[in-house]
């Protein structure tokens, strides 16, 4: 009897073990990909070399005080003017940005370190390096694919599978170039002279034209979304540009509208950064947008930002 019962139960225990294993398996899966940091490259001195020269180029020394306003920031190397405007029902932060410098244009990385699930808030990361507007940038970390070039530093060459997938280039000399990646070298734009490689997209303006259409969409991303989006009127004059979303004040935009949005203001070339709940503008140690998940208002943990300092 006692042998039978126990024939009886090996099955329900074997069925146990395994959903445990199973679940383990899964928990550890999603912590490995959302959660544990990994690949980890530090910075060891990059930035603050980084940092100096650009210091160097703009002759920080010597310049005059800067004119801060809430919405303004004039010095000797740096014109920065925030305005918004109502857009689609939807509010839209933009900051025209003007440098003497190509180098004032910089990229800041979460807790200074490139690698998987490395994130903190953009207002952090903003103020661990010292900028003075920044807004967030590719979210590098949620792939293992795309190039990532930060501050002339090439940390990733590996393509992102497949076609369509473009990258902005920010050359050494302050203009853009959109790039198709699959049919591009990593190492080959550094050669050429770029100094930031952000692998999101895709181009939303080149040439002055709007190379996105109504059916064009960001995978896995709702039609309105918050969005951020960077663009080049001529180089060393930028529109850093953030939009609200998924909250009763604001709808959001479409990758058409936002693209509508840059070439309005005049862009020569746009491209779309990582949005939804990363979409943040931070200015002069205040956050200046609404940044939401679309369940709580609040910022959410980023790779890396875009931002302009001294």
């Amino acid at each position: 009897m006692k042998q039978n019962l126990e024939k009886k139960r090996r099955p329900y225990r074997w069925g146990i073990i395994y959903g445990l294993l199973l679940t383990a398996y899964a928990v550890f899966t999603l912590l490995d990909a959302f959660v544990i940091p990994r690949d980890i490259v530090y910075l060891d001195g990059l930035s603050s070399s980084s940092s100096e020269d650009a210091s160097a180029s703009s002759g920080k020394s010597t310049q005059n005080e800067p004119a801060v306003t809430g919405t303004s920031y004039q010095s000797d190397n740096i014109s920065i003017t925030l305005t918004t405007q109502r857009i689609q029902d939807t509010q839209v932060y933009i900051a025209d940005v003007q440098l003497k410098d190509a180098s004032l244009l910089r990229a800041g990385l979460a807790d200074g370190a490139f690698g998987r699930n490395v994130g903190e808030a953009t207002s952090v990361i903003a103020e661990e390096v010292g900028a003075i507007l920044a807004i967030n940038g590719d979210y590098y970390g949620f792939r293992d694919e795309g190039f990532v070039m930060r501050n002339g530093y090439l940390y990733r060459d590996t393509a992102r599978s497949g076609y369509g997938n473009d990258d902005l280039v920010i050359y050494e000399d302050g203009s853009f170039a959109i790039v198709e990646e699959a049919n591009s070298d990593a190492q080959t734009l550094a050669d050429e002279g770029a100094v930031q490689i952000f692998s999101f997209g895709p181009g939303l303006v080149e040439d002055g034209e709007i190379t996105v259409n109504e059916a064009t969409e960001v995978d896995q991303a709702m039609r309105s979304n918050p969005r951020t989006a960077i663009g080049m009127i001529e180089p060393l004059h930028y529109l850093l540009v953030v939009s609200d979303g998924r909250t009763d004040e604001s709808e959001g935009l479409t990758l058409m509208e936002l693209a509508q949005v840059m070439q309005d203001l005049g862009c020569q070339t746009a491209y779309n950064l990582d949005g939804g709940g990363s979409s943040t503008m931070w200015f002069m140690g205040e956050v200046v947008n609404v940044p939401t998940d679309g369940r709580s208002i609040r910022e959410r943990s980023v790779s890396d930002i875009v931002y302009i300092g001294e």
